[in-house]
């Protein structure tokens, strides 16, 4: 049984999770403390993570989905990803976005399954923003695909 919640203030975030999801720590400092995390947990344990990031009006960026990579394909991305859906509809906001990489087959279809549609692709997004390369699934990563969902 998974439950998903708001992290507390006082609460550390899980970096080892977010690390999975983005590489670079000075970024993901940066927009953990602009957005809202939440935390999947399992037996008290945290197992997921998650960050709603506000970017314009009506609009909210879901950023960084991260499972625990010994959890995979047990349909905890999917939980975060319908419950950061709800969660935005509930907080009023109109639109919901998410990018991933390119390489990225695996998040590309589960953002879909999540009734996500490509609007665009931001060309060398990560040769523009991170500093060293980054690889998936064999290749290295440039573009970004971008998502949306209206709510």
């Amino acid at each position: 049984m998974i439950t998903i919640r708001k992290l507390e203030s006082n609460e550390s975030p899980p970096m080892n999770l977010l690390l999975l999801a983005d590489p670079s720590e000075r970024l993901v400092r940066q927009y953990i403390q602009r957005g809202q995390c939440f935390v999947a947990e399992r037996e008290g344990r945290v197992v997921g993570v998650y960050v709603l990031l506000p970017t314009r009006p009506e609009t909210v960026e879901l950023v960084n989905v991260a499972v625990e990579q010994s959890l995979h394909g047990q349909g905890i991305g999917k939980q975060m990803v319908n419950h950061a859906v709800q969660t935005a509809r509930q907080l009023g906001f109109a639109t919901i976005e998410v990018g991933t990489g390119s390489t990225g087959a695996h998040q590309l279809i589960l953002y879909q399954k999540c009734g996500f549609r490509m609007i665009s692709i931001d060309r060398d997004f990560f040769i523009r923003h991170y500093d060293e390369e980054i690889y998936e699934n064999g290749m290295r990563l440039y573009d970004m695909v971008r998502l949306s969902q209206d709510l």
